[in-house]
């Protein structure tokens, strides 16, 4: 994690080994430094990054039968909910791949700024599961019902151009300035007021999502229902079909 005197912080997923997944302990890890930056005054920006190649590939599918709670606890320990836990703004900045549950973690960003090389899948319906982190609400929000069900439900990577095309990212950047733009727009961020920040950010969600609120709840129930009943064999079985 890197904290800026301007007033913006950083947080860097980095285990590159195993393409950033969303181990139980990283997602136990998020909870605490963006609770952490939340209480920091010094803090109004959140960035949020990653190395290697893959931005996420989403859950560690060998955690998924490691723990009592369904689907590797992913109902337990929610990294979406541990991020949205900041109310200030928060930029992703992704310079590689980001997959099924490493998508909804993007989406839970305010903005996207992505590299050329960057591309976006959701393959849950692939693998024979759901999202249960809001990704199904907010790919909606950002592409519209359409261009949402041709993501969802083929499973395509989209490129980076795409992707911009589509709305689902905000710009698109050669991979050496990803960081520099982020940057400069938590700079933009900065010079206004940030407590204002927060409660504008607050009041244009609450006019977008309307009734979203009960979608989240559906979208979490029927994950749950479908996924804990779903084994480890089942998807790595799907997976070694969609790697073909």
């Amino acid at each position: 994690m890197e904290i800026d005197p301007q007033g913006w912080a950083q947080l860097t997923l980095s285990q590159v080994h195993n393409r950033n997944a969303l181990t139980i302990a990283l997602r136990q890890q998020l909870h605490g430094i963006v609770q952490s930056l939340e209480a920091n005054p010094q803090v109004h920006v959140l960035i949020l990054a990653a190395d290697g190649p893959v931005f996420t590939a989403g859950l560690d599918l060998s955690e998924w039968e490691a723990t009592s709670e369904p689907a590797a606890a992913a109902f337990v320990h929610d990294p979406v909910a541990a991020l949205r836990q900041f109310t200030g703004p928060i930029i992703a900045a992704v310079q590689g791949a980001v997959i099924t549950g490493g998508l909804e973690l993007v989406l839970a960003c305010d903005w996207i700024v992505a590299s050329t090389e960057a591309r976006f899948a959701d393959t849950h319906a692939r693998v024979g599961l759901l999202p249960g982190w809001g990704g199904s609400v907010r790919l909606v929000e950002r592409v519209g019902l359409a261009r949402a069900k041709e993501m969802a439900l083929t499973g395509r990577f989209l490129t980076a151009d795409e992707a911009l095309a589509w709305g689902l990212v905000n710009h698109v950047v050669a991979p050496q300035d990803v960081l520099l733009r982020v940057r400069t727009m938590a700079q933009d961020l900065i010079k206004s007021d940030p407590a204002h920040v927060r409660l504008y950010k607050a009041l244009l969600e609450r006019v977008a999502q309307g009734p979203t609120q009960e979608t989240f709840a559906h979208e979490r129930q029927v994950s749950i229902e479908l996924n804990q009943r779903t084994t480890q064999a089942e998807i790595l079985a799907r997976l070694r079909q969609l790697i073909r």
